[in-house]
């Protein structure tokens, strides 16, 4: 296909912190989140237009002018159509925010203990957890155990990947789970503004994976603590796929 001189948008790595909210702003389905960024999928997905500019809170996305391949609507057709499928049968896959992607992490499962070998269950570790609920939806604003804590807000998988959870992250704080893929970020938003507004946290601690679409979680919350104007000291934590921490406490 032959290339010409056209508009056609930019993306800065530096500023892209992979939050993935440009991505339902395009109609053409062009841009994914890729290794933690980002991506501009196919030149011949992008008409140029630049709806996505907007969306960026980092200012990453641009417009620019250089030699690509034409926009071509039949291609974009195509692309949208395996984009549903996809949805409909999720499968294994490079182009994505690294959240779906299938990984084995640690030794093999014919190199594992059997469970009934490496756990008592009548040995219980003591736990940290303090209150209920702990789902954003389902946590009420004006619950006591939010009034003048250190807060923890961590994402659903956090506490799966990380075996110290409980000891290293949640002991002394209440707990506030959620998952920006899944949920509604919306009500996400406006209960948060709620719960920073009127509780008098002493601090903020965010753990989250490190997949693009956990990121969006970083910059949803600290948009609700500009919206509700209050300058709670906040602390972010990022876990590996593997369960290490990729930023230490």
């Amino acid at each position: 296909m032959n290339k010409t001189i056209r508009k056609i948008i930019s993306i800065d790595e530096e500023k892209c912190d992979g939050c993935g909210l440009c991505i339902p702003s395009c109609a053409e389905g062009a841009l994914q989140v890729v290794d933690g960024k980002a991506r501009l999928v196919k030149d011949v997905f992008c008409d140029g237009l630049g709806n996505c500019l907007g969306e960026c809170p980092q200012g990453a996305i641009e417009i620019i002018e250089r030699e690509a391949e034409p926009f071509d609507e039949k291609a974009v057709e195509k692309h949208l159509e395996r984009l549903e499928q996809e949805k409909e049968e999720p499968v294994e896959c490079e182009v994505c925010c690294g959240s779906s992607l299938i990984r084995e992490i640690g030794s093999s499962p014919e190199k594992r203990v059997p469970v009934t070998a490496a756990r008592d269950l009548n040995v219980e570790n003591e736990a940290e957890l303090s209150h209920w609920p702990i789902q954003l939806h389902l946590v009420s604003p004006q619950s006591r155990f939010l009034q003048g804590v250190d807060l923890l807000i961590a994402a659903d998988c956090v506490p799966f990947a990380h075996a110290d959870f409980h000891s290293k992250f949640l002991a002394g704080r209440s707990l506030i789970i959620c998952c920006p893929k899944l949920d509604d970020v919306d009500v996400y938003h406006r209960k948060l503004v709620e719960i920073f507004k009127h509780n008098k946290l002493r601090s903020i601690m965010l753990v989250h994976m490190e997949v693009g679409c956990c990121f969006g979680l970083s910059r949803l919350i600290h948009s609700a603590l500009e919206e509700a104007a209050v300058d709670t000291p906040i602390e972010e934590i990022i876990i590996n796929i593997d369960g290490s921490i990729k930023k230490p406490v």
